[in-house]
This record gives structure tokens, sequence and C-alpha cells, in this order.
């Protein structure tokens, strides 16, 4: 007999013992209710003589050892009776508990689909059955979450690794071949290994934001804003995009590293997904016991229905949303992640004439 069903028949035993031990206890009270006025009967004695309505100890009836002769048979078979019920009425009661360890053990990364199903009555167990059905559904989620995420990051990984091996197979292969297109190859080798580190960094940004926040500082999320606008500047121009900023102090408390990764991813996606000549605006500022921190720029019109999917990860649109290629869809993800590290609330808008428009609200500083 295995450990589980060694844990589940002693369960059930000392259930079974408790219910026949009330049983039984309910039994006994019963007789002894039952006898005492009884045995009071039989003791009482006339003094002069019968009178109307006395009752006395003569005439036919149970005597007193009659009466507990049958008391004691009564609580002998009582006792089997007391334990065959209590076992009946623990195993009814332990029935979806049991229901709920088969199919737990059961369950494994290829079967999350299963679920215990329990339906009525409405109790604690079926309760608990109900609760752990939506966490083997969460777990289904992230499972498969997991895969698609694994499966996205070789595929993105193994590109620029294919490209790179076919680069340097052909520049080897050539008996041609100078020093001027041996730097080239070498020149579109670093840029590949470029692409590779880049998203590299981005993953591990990503598994850092997902881990939690383990560092807590004041920061002024103005101060930060405004340092990631002026190592941006630069890109905006080249891209013909107007960078406008409207800062005021916004003191909240965090890990200064990971914010500063949202606001640069923010930012970084403004710029990529946007048009000459477009603009992006960036807000920082206090409302209430919040500090607010809006990103809104131009770009193409992007549907509602497609805007959630932009915060899971290698997600992009088509690509006509005119991006340049050199994102890796995890940017999103990335600020959704740090948001939520942070307790922060996150909301996105499309906006009708075209772009985005993301509010992230952390919590003031002295209010967490």
């Amino acid at each position: 007999m295995t450990s589980p069903q060694l844990a589940r028949r002693s369960l059930q035993t000392r259930l079974a013992l408790a219910y026949a031990a009330g049983i039984y206890a309910a039994g006994v009270f019963v007789l002894v209710l039952v006898d005492v006025p009884l045995v009071g009967i039989h003791a009482a004695k006339p003094v002069d003589g019968p009178s109307p309505g006395v009752i006395t100890g003569t005439g036919s009836g149970i005597g007193l050892p009659q009466l507990l002769m049958g008391s004691a048979v009564a609580l002998a078979i009582l006792i089997p009776v007391a334990l065959a019920l209590g076992w009946y009425v623990a195993g009814r009661f332990l029935h979806p508990l049991r229901a709920i360890t088969a199919t737990a053990r059961v369950i494994s990364a290829g079967n999350l689909h299963r679920r215990l199903g329990l339906g009525e009555p409405m109790d604690e167990l079926t309760e608990l059955g109900h609760t752990l059905d939506d966490l083997f559904a969460r777990l289904q989620a992230s499972f498969e979450a997991q895969r698609h995420f694994v499966a996205n990051a070789s595929h993105e990984l193994r590109t620029p690794l294919a490209g790179l091996r076919t680069l340097l197979e052909v520049a080897l292969a050539d008996p041609d071949a100078d020093a001027g297109s041996l730097r080239a190859a070498c020149e579109e080798a670093l840029a590949l290994g470029g692409h590779q580190e880049r998203l590299v960094e981005a993953l591990l940004a990503l598994a850092t934001s997902e881990r939690g926040v383990t560092r807590w500082d004041t920061l002024d999320l103005a101060h930060v804003v405004g340092g990631v606008l002026a190592s941006r500047r630069h890109l905006a121009a080249e891209a013909g995009v107007d960078l406008a900023e409207h800062l005021t102090p916004a003191v909240t408390a965090g890990d200064p590293r990971l914010i500063e990764s949202l606001v640069a991813n923010l930012i970084d996606n403004a710029v990529r997904h946007n048009h000459a000549g477009g603009h992006v605006k960036v807000t920082a500022e206090t409302s209430g016991t919040e500090v607010a921190l809006t990103v809104a720029n131009s770009g193409p019109v992007i549907p509602g229905d497609q805007l959630q999917r932009l915060f899971q990860p290698f997600q992009k649109l088509a690509p006509d949303r005119n991006g340049r290629g050199d994102g890796y869809g995890l940017g999103l993800a990335i600020v959704n992640a740090v948001a939520q590290a942070h307790h922060a609330t996150l909301t996105a808008g499309a906006r009708p004439e075209g772009g985005l428009a993301i509010t992230v609200r952390f919590p003031k500083e002295s209010h967490l």
C-alpha cells in the first residue's frame, strides 16, 4: 500500500472513530434518559397501600435486572453499528477529497487540461476543488505561455546565428577574397552579433522584471525620464520624430534599473513604431496618491483588438505598421512585467488618429 493510500485510510479511520464515538455517546445518553426514570419507578414503595394515581413497583412489567441487562446488550450492539455508520459517513465526506487526490496525481505538464469537475453540493471540499481547478487552469496557461516563449526565443536566436554561419561560410569559400571583402564580412558578422547581444539583453531584462523587485529605492520619476530622453534624442532626430516632454517632480519607490528599463522601452517603442514627421510626448507628474508616466506617440492606426496582444513576448503587428525591423516584440512585454513587479497600474489605448497612449501609474513613495 502506497503512502498516500495509508494517509487516506488513516484519515478515514480517525474520522470513522470520531463519528462512531459521537453516535455511541448519543446512544448512551438516550439510554440514560430512559433508564433513570424507570429505575426510580421500580424503586418507589407505597406508604399506606396503593392509592389512585400512585405507581408502585409491584405488578407486571420489566424488572430492574432485566432493564439493566437489556441496556447492556443494546450498548454492545451499538458498538459495531456506530463503527459501521462512522465509516460510512467518513467515506461519504472524504469522497470529494479522494477525487481531488486521484485527479491531482495524474495531472502533469502533458495533461493539464484535466479538471476535477466537482458538482453539488457546495461545501468546503467542493470549494477547494473549484479553487484547484482555477489553479490548474492558470498552470496550463503558464506552461503554454512558457512553451510559446521558448519556441519564439529559439527562433529569434537561431535566425542571426544561421545568418552569421552562412556569411562566414561564403567568405571562407571565396578563393579570391581580398582584405576589403573579408573586412565587409567581418562588419556584417559584428552587426549580426550586435543583434544577438541586444536580443539577449532584452530577454535578460524581461526575466529580471518577471522575477520581481528586490530593491526599493526612493527616486524621482521625472529625473529618470529626463535621463532616458537625453540619450534618445539623436535616435529620434535620425528617425524624424519630435520628442516633447512635460516633467514635474514625481517621487516614487522601486528598483531604479527596472524603472529606467520601463521608461527606455516605452520611448524606444514610441520612436521605432512612428513615422517621419511624427511626435512623441512624455509626461511625468504626481496625481493624488499616484505618480503617473504617460507616453503618447503618433504612428499607424492600431486595431483595438490587437492592443493587449502587444504586451505579450514576441508579439508584433503586421509588417505594415512601418516598423524598421529592428525590434524583437519584447519592449511592451518588459514594460508590463516591470509595472506588475512594482504594483503599478498600466493602461494603454489606441489613438484614433494613429499611435498609442500608454500610462503607468506608480503609488507615491509615502503610500508604499
